[in-house]
């Protein structure tokens, strides 16, 4: 029985207009993010059947496609939310995000060193991959992650609370090969209100890997 489904966008395929064009947004999510939830369905469907019949000759490439398609939906996910076309600038005190924008202080020394390490991060992953922020719990801090495809490169336990999208799909129609622009053009949509939920959730919860017995 399929678990995930896509989700809907939380605006328009316009919304994003001119940093995000319509066409890209719709064939994004309509297209790609559905691929994602249907190739993560499809997988446990296989996965079952594996243990029903106790066959388990393609355990290893079964697990891999499960991981892909799965971070994959996560990642998108999250990457549809932390945007908003009344976004952008910096995270701000009077915003109500000043617990983001300090933990941001002090885990890259200021706003600016933190902006140019997860652009630098997003813009060379080489062939597809994301860009991430993300709480890590075992040190309290933020840290930046270069996300190979969905799923590689990632520090176990560590939560994505800021995604940048640095495959072609995401951006290509519009800026076709100049990734940088597509990257620097992506902070003015986003929704540091998400971004600031997101990491309120993260820390909230972080003991549960600290738990001893």
């Amino acid at each position: 029985m399929p678990v995930y489904t896509l989700p809907e966008l939380p605006y328009d395929y316009s919304a994003l207009a001119p940093v995000i064009s319509p066409e890209i947004i719709e064939l994004h999510h309509d297209k790609h993010h559905a691929a994602y939830v249907k190739g993560a369905n499809d997988t446990l469907e296989q996965l079952a059947e594996a243990r029903d019949k106790e066959q388990w000759g393609s355990v290893n490439g079964l697990e891999k496609n499960l991981a892909f398609h799965l971070s994959g939906h996560i990642l998108h996910s999250i990457y549809w939310h932390n945007m908003t076309g009344e976004g952008g600038g910096e995270p701000l005190e009077q915003d109500g995000v000043g617990e983001l924008a300090d933990a941001i202080t002090e885990s890259f020394g200021s706003f600016a060193a933190f902006r140019t390490q997860l652009s630098k991060a997003a813009a060379t992953t080489q062939g597809s991959g994301w860009g991430v922020l993300a709480y890590e719990p075992l040190s309290a801090r933020l840290i930046v992650e270069q996300v190979y495809d969905h799923q590689g490169n990632v520090g176990q336990g560590s939560t994505p609370i800021l995604v940048f999208d640095a495959w072609e799909h995401a951006f290509y129609l519009q800026y076709k090969n100049q990734k940088v622009d597509f990257i620097e053009a992506m902070w003015q949509v986003v929704n540091w209100q998400d971004v600031a939920r997101r990491y309120e959730a993260a820390t909230s919860r972080a003991n549960a890997l600290l738990l001893a017995p």
